[in-house]
């Protein structure tokens, strides 16, 4: 039997992976993202990162920070 903290991150990646299959962007991933490597800014709401992953998406540059 595999325990339980095994299991949530199996399923976290699993929908991190379908999600990103279908085009919905993952704003934990990119909050995260932003604690870690970017602290002295502001994080982009939700409303601005979608916009902006779906702008990124359709004009086919990926729109990475780094």
């Amino acid at each position: 039997m595999r325990p339980p903290e095994f299991i949530a991150q199996l399923w976290s990646r699993a929908r991190q992976t379908a999600r990103s299959a279908i085009g919905i962007p993952d704003y934990d991933g990119y909050l995260r993202h932003c604690r870690e490597h970017h602290p002295e800014r502001a994080p982009m709401t939700y409303a601005e990162f979608f916009s902006e992953r779906q702008a990124a998406r359709y004009r086919g540059t990926g729109g990475r920070c780094c």
